[in-house]
C-alpha cells in the first residue's frame, strides 16, 4: 500500500506536451511594442510587414501583419475611389 501513493493520478491532471511548437507562443507586451514600434517607421515598416505577414514565424505576428495588409489595401482602394471622384467632379465642372 505503500508504493501505490507515487501511481496516483490526480483528476483533470494533464502531462505536460514533450514539445512546445516556438511559433505557436503568445507573444509578450514587449514582443507586440517592438512589432508596432518597427511597423511603423516609414518603408522599413511595411517591408517587414510583408516578412512577417509571409515568412515563418510566430503565428500571432503572422496574423497580425496579414490583417495590417488587408487594412492598407482597403485603405488604398478606398482613396483611389475617393480621390478619383474629386477628380470626375472637377473635370466634369469645366476646369
Amino acid at each position: 500500500m505503500e508504493g501505490d501513493y507515487n501511481n496516483v493520478q490526480q483528476p483533470g491532471y494533464q502531462a505536460p506536451p514533450a514539445y512546445t511548437d516556438p511559433n505557436k507562443e503568445v507573444m509578450t507586451m514587449g514582443q507586440w511594442l517592438i512589432t508596432t514600434l518597427i511597423m511603423a517607421i516609414p518603408c522599413v515598416g511595411f517591408i517587414m510587414t510583408l516578412v512577417w505577414a509571409f515568412g515563418n514565424g510566430n503565428e500571432n505576428r503572422k496574423n497580425f501583419c496579414r490583417a495590417s495588409l488587408i487594412w492598407m489595401v482597403i485603405g488604398i482602394v478606398l482613396l483611389v475611389i475617393f480621390y478619383g471622384s474629386i477628380f470626375a467632379m472637377i473635370a466634369a465642372s469645366g476646369y
